[in-house]
């Protein structure tokens, strides 16, 4: 059954079949679907970050993923009943020059599969779009929908697995199939970047392996994650400081593990390295 989209009214299907108007949609009807592990690999080889995202928001290369996000996209949480699900694969979003990359997990099973945008629609994009807004790096402190106007200044935001994840836990199967696109979105994107803020260590050993494989030189002993821990990490034509952060879930933000003001300080830190003193 078709519902009406939350911003627009206009009626979809769940999960919502590409170029059908969705706001930001990145797909057409033409656009390639990866079907398995060697198709992923085989499609992220585009110069286009545009193509990549369209690529992305269509994969089915994981048949559990695949099953999960829909099944969840036509059941619905009951506060969200009268919405259309997107349901599928989440591309990266933001900036495509960005000084300033996060990177995390996956997106949530009612926050961004639901919505079509990255930690959209949930507390953990409640908590990290605020902090956001407060340092300067977005025009405004929430995140409700793809196409409610959000920006963001220099800063890009991707995930480490593209697909909301059962219990939030995706095999490493599962990350390493999802890892072309990680990789090759980075690589198209690292040249502008100068700060990358990873959400948890999950995040952060993908983001650190990914790094290795594009030629970056990984310090020795190999760098752990820690909150607030920094490490320079030479590329290929400069350097990268990667920082971590304690992930904005609630099981962190509600214990007092994660602060507001800890949350501030790693993005306004991040802001420095990338060079933005002022809303761009």
């Amino acid at each position: 059954m078709k519902l009406p989209h939350p911003l627009t009214g206009e009626l979809f299907d769940s999960p919502v079949p590409p170029g059908t108007g969705w706001p930001e949609d990145p797909a057409v009807r033409r656009t390639p679907v990866a079907r398995d592990p060697g198709e992923v690999l085989q499609l992220a080889q585009t110069d286009s970050l545009g193509e990549l995202e369209a690529r992305v928001s269509v994969c089915c290369a994981c048949p559990r993923l695949v099953e999960w996000r829909e099944d969840v996209a036509r059941i619905k949480r009951k506060s969200f009943a009268d919405q259309p699900y997107w349901g599928r694969p989440i591309a990266g979003w933001g900036s495509p020059e960005p000084r300033i990359v996060i990177a995390g997990l996956a997106p949530a099973a009612n926050g961004g599969n639901r919505t079509g945008r990255v930690f959209t629609g949930d507390r953990s994009g409640d908590w990290l779009f605020a902090s956001l807004y407060r340092v300067g790096l977005a025009n405004q402190p929430t995140s409700v929908h793809a196409g409610d106007g959000l920006e963001l200044y220099g800063t890009r935001m991707i995930a480490a697995v593209r697909c909301a994840p059962p219990a939030n836990k995706p095999t490493p199967g599962e990350r390493d199939t999802c890892n072309p696109w990680f990789r090759r979105e980075l690589e198209l994107v690292l040249p502008t970047t100068r700060a990358i803020v990873c959400l948890g260590k999950f995040g952060f050993d993908v983001l650190m392996n990914a790094l290795q494989g594009l030629g970056g030189t990984i310090p020795t002993p190999r760098p752990k994650f820690g909150h607030g821990l920094e490490y320079v990490v030479p590329v290929p034509g400069g350097e990268v400081t990667v920082i971590g952060s304690f992930h904005p879930s609630q099981q962190n933000t509600f214990t007092g593990r994660l602060t507001e003001q800890m949350q501030d300080e790693i993005l306004a830190r991040a802001k420095v390295l990338g060079g933005l003193q002022a809303a761009q």
